[in-house]
């Protein structure tokens, strides 16, 4: 059994990476703000789906729900922790009480249009939140860390797929900077204090659990309520969907190979090779979901990249990852989980 902390677990990719290890049978030390960005019951909702806990308290206190949960649902191989990457006391204590053998860095503050509204705040939580960590990592030993980078970094690349190699110094929203950042300032603590550590570049990723603003999910739930969807552009903008399960079988790749080898710093793409465009995405919701959608069309926004393309043959050859989720297949599953969830 080894003990894992992941920042940011209670989230759509912490929490099914939470569900992973558990089934693997290792400990799991969730730390989590539950930040506004969205209705924290739905992170505790995360949690109890990823735990198979199905009392969520709900009150007219967010604080005592968390703790209320943290409290019901700890147990030797579980524990939720409330509170902030940037809180130093904090996770020193969390450090100092625990013996980690790796840790998954995935706190963030997420998405590019609310970036370019609020950058101070972005750079506070996803660069000094980040060294928080990488601090607590050297000053503890702990010497593996895998942390969450994005498809973002690469900007509007015009070279297709997006290789690892590929030059990333000209991002355009303010969370790829912050994501290629926390990239470069990874490598520093590897080459100062031996920290073995694996960037991952995600692409897009969707399935059960996806955060209610991201655009498979909104599109749906709007399609749903017989609403307009907001449709950006001419429909020609394409993104590299990844399905949750594809993606979490990469970082748990990653976790067996970071524990296995040493002098290790790498940067990979998990995505699924598959570019859908954004007609093509809302043509297999409408589909999938036997209901025809209505436009609201819309000039593209500011921050928001033609298209993206992961060359995955890096996280082939190193970890043996391998998507197995198309497009058509991965939007039925999480229909299906939006119609449950809904019911």
């Amino acid at each position: 059994m080894k003990n894992f902390l992941i920042t940011g677990g209670a989230g759509f990719i912490g929490s099914h990476l939470t569900q992973k290890l558990l089934k693997q049978g290792h400990r799991v030390v969730v730390l989590d703000n539950f930040h506004e960005f969205y209705d924290y019951q739905i992170k505790l909702k995360n949690l109890s789906e990823a735990i198979s806990f199905y009392l969520v308290p709900k009150s007219d206190s967010k604080q005592k729900d968390i703790q209320a949960f943290a409290k019901q649902t700890k147990t030797d191989f579980f524990e939720l922790i409330y509170g902030d990457i940037r809180d130093e006391e904090l996770l020193g204590q969390i450090f100092e009480n625990e013996k980690f053998h790796l840790v998954i860095h995935l706190a963030a503050l997420a998405g590019v249009r609310p970036s370019i509204q609020d950058p101070i705040e972005y750079e506070s939580v996803n660069i000094k939140g980040s060294m928080q960590v990488f601090e607590n990592c050297k000053i503890h030993q702990v010497k593996k860390i895998i942390c969450a980078s994005s498809s973002s970094v690469y900007g509007n690349n015009e070279k297709i797929p997006f290789a690892e190699t590929d030059v990333v110094d000209f991002a355009i929203s303010p969370y790829a900077a912050t994501k290629k950042a926390v990239e470069v300032m990874g490598h520093v603590y590897h080459k100062l204090y031996e920290i073995d550590m694996i960037q991952l570049r995600f692409f897009t990723v969707y399935g059960p659990r996806q955060r209610p603003d991201l655009a498979i999910h909104k599109f749906a739930s709007l399609l749903q309520n017989h609403q307009e969807l907001p449709f950006y552009g001419d429909g020609t903008t394409s993104r590299d969907y990844t399905y949750i399960d594809d993606i979490i079988d990469g970082v748990y790749k990653s976790i067996i190979y970071l524990l296995q080898h040493e002098k290790i710093y790498e940067i990979i793409n998990l995505g699924e090779n598959e570019v859908i465009s954004l007609q093509k995405m809302v043509e297999t919701l409408e589909l999938k979901m036997k209901m025809k959608a209505k436009l609201k069309r819309l000039p593209l926004q500011a921050g928001d990249v033609n298209k993206t393309n992961a060359d995955i043959s890096k996280a082939k050859k190193l970890l043996g990852y391998e998507p197995k989720t198309n497009f058509e297949l991965g939007i039925e599953k999480f229909v299906n989980w939006l119609r449950n969830n809904n019911s």
